[in-house]
């Protein structure tokens, strides 16, 4: 497979959570939600981590995008894609995990070890590093050696953590954003009728006002795109 560029950015056009998964899963890449905020982004740095690693379509603007490029690519959300990774690999995988709060963490991993009884988890710890923290993430990724690896610390933060990691430690990475705060049940998913009609940042927005700045990347970009700059 390979992927399409959109505005400088390189998306792969998976076609379902399952082709993406077994197409990544013995990688050693670092998975990028790629949404419309993303593709805008003048982030030279992270335009390169995804181009070089595997960037995939975690929006609507991404997807309506490739389509217009002739390719029919499926929304992917990764709030979703690596509890999929865990559920379907946790007998033969293990796995790490950085990200969040203490409390939203522990609580994480605690549901993650009801779930799933046998799951393989090397270590853990919050997202709030101080100095010397990443250090010692290195130096425990290099001693525990788990096959995935999640960062839930929000973009472009969590993607240049992960390159970081990468060049001491290659695994499969996927960054999360606020992942562990859903799954612990801190915050609320949308609706089914928002997620079904592909319009969850709206309700995102909805519950958090102060997000109009972000979600005016989706505005300005489908006027861009309308008017064939993509």
């Amino acid at each position: 497979m390979n992927p399409v560029e959109v505005n400088k950015i390189k998306i792969y056009p998976f076609q379902s959570k399952r082709e993406l998964i077994e197409y990544v899963v013995d990688k050693q890449k670092i998975l990028v939600a790629t949404n419309a905020e993303k593709i805008l982004k003048e982030d030279a740095k992270l335009q390169k981590i995804i181009n070089n690693n595997i960037g995939y379509p975690d929006g609507v603007g991404a997807v309506m995008a490739l389509k217009k490029k002739g390719y029919k690519a499926a929304k992917i959300p990764g709030v979703e894609l690596w509890h999929d990774i865990i559920e379907w690999y946790y007998k033969e995988k293990s796995f790490y995990f950085i990200g969040s709060t203490q409390e939203v963490i522990e609580t994480t991993v605690s549901k993650l070890k009801q779930e799933f009884p046998k799951i393989d988890i090397k270590n853990y710890r919050n997202g709030y590093l101080k100095d010397g923290d990443i250090k010692k993430i290195k130096a425990d990724l290099l001693e525990k050696k788990p096959d995935i690896v999640f960062v839930a610390m929000g973009t472009p933060k969590q993607e240049y953590l992960m390159q970081e990691f990468m060049q001491v430690y290659p695994a499969l990475y996927q960054g999360l954003g606020g992942s562990f705060d859903v799954y612990s049940g801190k915050l609320k998913r949308a609706p089914k009728i928002f997620l079904k009609l592909r319009i969850e940042f709206l309700y995102r927005l909805i519950l958090e006002p102060k997000r109009i700045g972000r979600q005016s990347h989706l505005i300005k970009f489908l006027i861009n795109l309308h008017l064939g700059k993509y």
